[in-house]
């Protein structure tokens, strides 16, 4: 600064370069040098003060305004660097003693807000830790995934304790999902250990089927028939083609051996089996209701359905062709009568057009239908890639999935009727 030709308060000028004077515990400092007179670089590193002055107020205003002011402390801590290499000519101490002040209202807001997040996270804790020992599975693993969410979601806690809670939380959840999938994967050993005996006694069953001696074959199936029932049960998925084929080969025999002794048997219709043909029936008839009466229908197929779930037919007597029937008429029935809604709300006067200006309504709002169905069935999809039935929450979204499928076919199916009916109405 001795040899310098040009002084400011803040700064000055030697040997053609500029300097910022020392300020606090820092030494003078070149910022830069001179281009064409010495007045001019001099002005041009005071103007540039206006620049820090400026930056520093942004971010106050920008911390007063903010909701999550915290957030702000890494932003200050770099303009404080910033500033401290910062070339211009001025008064930098009081911009630092700004950015102290509001970093120690920062550090205070996020010492509290720690302070707030361990609690709520040991809360979370204590709420993981009354349920993580539980073997009710499915309704446990749903809670554990709010609570996991709700951890998410809370701010961090102080660095001394995040090793602490974050290994406590995660040894909880770890801990109840591994013994999950462990109790899956011995399920699923024991399930192929039954798969194994269906299999074994599948081919023993039609080994015995093909002897010469009928007596023998008929004794030795009976003996097997009882060795079946006493396996234990498979998911229907994976049983139900394996018992379908045992039964009909114990079935061929057991014909083959009545009908030899002269036994004829007449067919007996479990009562429950009854029960449901009446109620399938029942359903079909009231798919086929007109107007306003489809809605009667809706009513009463509820009914059903909830009188259908108090019948308990085991597995083995089902009878898939009426299932498939009562769920066709009652799927139909829904379909009408949503339809039916959406007609009333949008055409207060449909009762006045003639029976093919209703047949056309019905059809482009049916075909909307269908088309919005399918393209939330084609989003839905995009997701269903690498679901594992096995999974219990995993299945609930694949069975969501066959509902939208099952809705939308039975919407085409109404529209191919009404497209129908409309060439014999024109």
């Amino acid at each position: 600064m001795e040899n310098a030709s040009l002084v400011d308060e803040y700064g000055y000028v030697a040997d053609g370069k500029v300097f910022l004077k020392g300020y606090l515990d820092y030494p003078d400092r070149q910022i830069g040098e001179v281009k064409r007179t010495e007045q001019e670089a001099l002005d041009y590193f005071k103007n540039r003060f206006i620049i820090a002055q400026s930056k520093v107020a942004q971010l106050e205003e920008e911390v007063t305004d903010a909701q999550n002011k915290g957030s702000y402390l890494t932003k200050l801590l770099q303009l404080r660097k910033k500033l401290l290499s910062f070339d211009a000519i001025g008064d930098f101490p009081p911009l630092l003693d700004r950015l102290d002040q509001l970093e120690d209202v920062l550090s205070g807001l996020i010492h509290t807000n720690q302070l707030k997040n361990l609690e709520i996270k040991r809360a979370l804790i204590g709420e993981a830790e009354v349920i993580a020992g539980s073997d009710d599975w499915k309704p446990t693993a749903e809670a554990l995934q709010e609570i996991k969410t709700k951890w998410i979601k809370t701010g961090p806690v102080d660095k001394s304790v995040e090793a602490e809670v974050e290994t406590q939380f995660q040894e909880l959840m770890d801990g109840f999902f591994q013994r999950r999938r462990e109790f899956f994967n011995e399920q699923n050993k024991v399930i192929q250990e039954r798969l194994d005996q269906y299999d074994e006694l599948i081919r023993l069953v039609e080994r015995a089927a093909r002897g010469n001696d009928l007596e023998v074959s008929y004794q030795e199936i009976r003996k097997l028939n009882n060795t079946w029932k006493t396996v234990g049960e498979v998911p229907i998925k994976k049983g139900g083609k394996l018992f379908k084929r045992f039964k009909r080969t114990v079935q061929y025999v057991f014909n083959r051996y009545n009908e030899s002794k002269g036994i004829v048997y007449e067919k007996k219709v479990d009562p429950r089996i009854e029960a449901q043909m009446k109620m399938a029936d029942e359903a079909e008839k009231l798919a086929k209701a007109q107007g306003k009466a489809i809605f009667d229908s809706a009513n009463r197929a509820k009914e059903l359905l909830n009188a259908w779930k108090e019948v308990k037919v085991p597995f083995k007597l089902q009878d898939k062709q009426i299932n498939e029937r009562f769920r066709a008429a009652c799927d139909k029935i829904f379909e009408l009568s949503y339809l039916g809604r959406v007609l009333d709300r949008k055409y207060p006067a449909f009762d006045l057009k003639s029976q093919a200006e209703q047949l056309r309504t019905k059809i482009r709002e049916m075909e909307y239908l269908v088309k919005r169905e399918k393209n939330d069935l084609h989003f839905a999809m995009q997701d269903a890639d690498g679901l594992d039935p096995e999974i219990p929450e995993d299945k609930q979204i694949l069975n969501k999935i066959n509902t939208q499928k099952r809705k939308i076919a039975m919407k085409e199916v109404i529209l191919r009727e009404f497209t129908k009916a409309l060439e014999t109405a024109d």
